[in-house]
This record gives C-alpha cells, structure tokens and sequence, in this order.
C-alpha cells in the first residue's frame, strides 16, 4: 500500500505511488527514466492517467469524492471504486475477450490499475461520431451480454450465490442514487441541472415534464431499476463506456454495477446506438451524407439485439441442468413449457430493454450530461432538429414498449422519423 489515507493523485505523486507498489512498479521494470504519464479523464467523474515506458504499460483510474465536472458541490462516494474493481473482475472472468484485465486495486485511494488499452482502440461514442464502421462489435458486445448477464442471474446461480452479490453490491447505493435521480426523475420536474438547447426544445423540454402517460412508464421503470435484482449489470453500458477497434472491443467503466434489471445494460447500449443514428444528419457534410453510415448503425442495431437473443437462449439450454434456481428442472424440463418460458422471459426482457433505453435517451437530450453524438453538431438549430427526432422516438419506445415484438419493428419505427 503506498499512502495510508486517501488523496488526489497527480502526475508527480502518481510516479511516487507507483514506485511504492510492486505490482505496478514491476510492469515498467523499475524504470522511470523514460516515464510518461498522460491524464485522459474527460468523463463526468474520475482521473484517468495512461502509465507508459519501454518496458509496459496500464491506466490508473482514481474515484473522487465528489463529481469530477461539477466539482465540491456534487458530493460523490469514491467507494464507487471498489464497486468498479469487482465487476471487472467478475465480468473479465466471465468474458475475459472483451474486458480489461485488473492488476491492482487500493481501496483506501479509490484506485484501480488495468491493462492499457493502445491506440488504434478508441472510444466507441468518437468512433461513432467520425463515421466509423466497426464489423465485430454487435458480435462482440451481444457475447459480453449475453455472458456477464446469463452467468450471475439466477437461471445459473443458486439463491444462496445471488443473495450475496445482491447483499454486497447494495453497497453501491450512492452511484443507483444517481441513477435515479439523472435518468428517472430530473428529466421529468424542473431540476437545476437540467439542459437542453435552448431556445430551440424549450417546448419539448416542458412537454416532457408535462406528459403524465410518459410520468407513469418512467415511474414502472424506476420501480424496476430499484426493485428488481436480476442479474450483475454494468449499469452505465453506454458508446462512451466501451473502447474499440475493427478487430477488438473491451468494455470499461463498470463503477455503476449493482444487481439490477438486465434490460437497463442492454437498452442503455442500444438506446445510444439510436443517439448516435439520429445525429449523422447533422455530422454529415458535403461529399459525406453519412446515409450508410446510418444504415450500418441500424444493422448493428438490429444484430446486437438478434445476437444477444440467441446466445442468451443458447446459454439457457446449455445451462438448465445447472444450479440455477429460477426455473427448476423438475418443473420445467418440459421442451413446451421450456420453449412458452424463453419465450415469455425474452419478450418481457425486449420491452424492459427498450423502456430503459428510451429513458436514457431522454436523459441525454434535456437531463444534466449530454453526449458528444450531438454536442458535436456546432449549429444550434440542426442539432436541435435531430435531438427532437431522437425524443419523438424515445417517447414512443417508452409509452408504447409493449406493442414492440420484435427490433425489426423498432427499426421501422426510427426510420419512420
């Protein structure tokens, strides 16, 4: 352990601590001559420096007490630290492919050490705003699903295995308090962090805190993300949360997991995808109408959820002798009855998806943090245009979840706007 209580590391202290720790100080061969340290933190919450010489190479990201882009105002639990190690940890055992190996973690400094991950890997939001193409990623991505929500709900764990994370990640309060607040309930009151760009969606702000149907279903869904501990989830899966190249994509950022409803991963990735799908019309420009672009971005769309569907079910079958105690095989070893189940779980689990997705849509339009996606659109009016687009649709998945039977049919409804 390198100090004995919590502090702000900066560049010049973080080459002390890291000398201090074996583990870390071993990765760069003791040598510090040729030591580059680079702080890359631009999210909301945390430092992020990259740790570079000729010999290695990690990141070291450390939790403040407090939110990062408001300051001393927002107070925040750095204990969110610990939670983020143990996800990691636990998501990497389960899908080692697609998550960054953790070499240290110091709870009294909020700290997590992880594997680098070099350049070309980019974040998937900026990837998505350049117009990128990324082949394997609805591949990838529906795999980490699939697998971190499959292997820790309770179709493959015992109750006495899910009791415990459910116990142990109820520590994580603080970060689902968030949550909460920012995607379930500031969007739809006044609330002093909210922003939009105004004066362009100053009526489709107020509209939104004025629609009850849209008040009720995001009420259903807030009971659900409180309420229902069904699996070990990311909790912030969205484009910024995941680094990415042609051939690689690793999943990051775990400091929100708690064990929660499944649907809120999946909608949170998809409901970005669909960010990112309504601001190419305003990223295109001359001799670049991005209309494939956006097309590939309907395709990844619409393979993440059909992949993720499959695996899913191809786990279950593989799985339904397992200890497992949602649906014991003495009562449900009926093909039929097994078949009716999967179908009924999977249906229930698309319209959580797309219920959860909807709202971290909203969030993203008129709540307190906005996304690259459309910040990038330097004309207020144009990107006021696509953001109304995004929020008609969103709103609709939202009050109208349950008459979606299939991502083909929410596909059609996105191009229909």
């Amino acid at each position: 352990m390198a100090f004995e209580e919590f502090r702000p590391l900066d560049e010049k202290s973080l080459v002390e601590y890291i000398k201090a720790v074996p583990s870390l100080s071993s990765k760069l061969e003791n040598k510090f001559d040729d030591l580059t340290i680079k702080e890359v933190g631009d999210g909301n919450l945390n430092f992020v420096y990259i740790v570079v010489n000729s010999a290695g190479s990690f990141v070291i990201k450390q939790a403040l007490p407090y939110v990062r882009s408001l300051g001393e105002s927002w107070p925040m639990t750095k204990e969110r630290s610990y939670f983020e190690a143990r996800a990691l940890k636990e998501h990497g055992r389960l899908n080692p492919e697609h998550v960054p190996e953790v070499y240290h973690v110091d709870h009294i400094m909020s700290l997590i050490s992880m594997r680098y991950l070099e350049p070309p890997h980019i974040i998937l939001r900026k990837g998505l705003v350049a117009g990128n193409e990324y082949p394997l990623l609805a591949e990838h991505i529906s795999e980490y699903m699939a697998r971190t929500l499959f292997f820790t709900s309770l179709l493959f764990r015992s109750t006495t295995e899910h009791k415990r994370d459910v116990a142990e990640f109820c520590g994580n309060v603080e970060m689902c308090r968030l949550t909460e607040q920012v995607v379930f309930s500031d969007p739809y009151k006044v609330s002093q962090y909210n922003r939009w760009t105004s004066p362009y969606l100053d009526h489709d702000a107020e509209a939104i805190r004025e629609d009850n149907v849209l008040k009720l279903e995001v009420a259903e869904l807030k009971s659900k993300f409180c309420e229902r501990a069904q699996a070990l989830i990311h909790g912030d899966l969205h484009t910024s949360s995941i680094m990415v190249t042609r051939e690689s994509t690793q999943v990051i950022d775990s400091e929100f997991a708690f064990v929660g409803p499944m649907g809120y991963d999946i909608g949170a990735f998809l409901g970005n995808l669909i960010l990112a799908f309504f601001a190419q019309d305003g990223l295109a420009r001359e001799g670049n109408d991005r209309k494939a672009y956006k097309e590939w971005i309907l395709k990844t769309i619409e393979d993440t959820w059909n992949l993720f569907h499959y695996k899913f079910i191809v786990l279950w079958d593989e799985h339904k002798e397992s200890s497992g105690e949602a649906y014991l095989p003495g009562i449900y070893n009926n093909p039929e009855v097994q078949q009716l189940l999967q179908k009924t779980y999977m249906t229930d689990l698309f319209h959580d998806t797309l219920g959860f997705g909807a709202a971290k849509m909203i969030r993203r339009i008129v709540g307190v943090a906005h996304v690259e996606d459309f910040e990038s659109i330097a004309d207020a009016s144009k990107r006021a245009t696509c953001e109304r687009r995004a929020l008609e649709l969103a709103k609709t998945l939202l009050k109208e979840r349950r008459k979606f039977q299939s991502i083909t049919e929410v596909i059609s409804a996105i191009q229909k706007i």
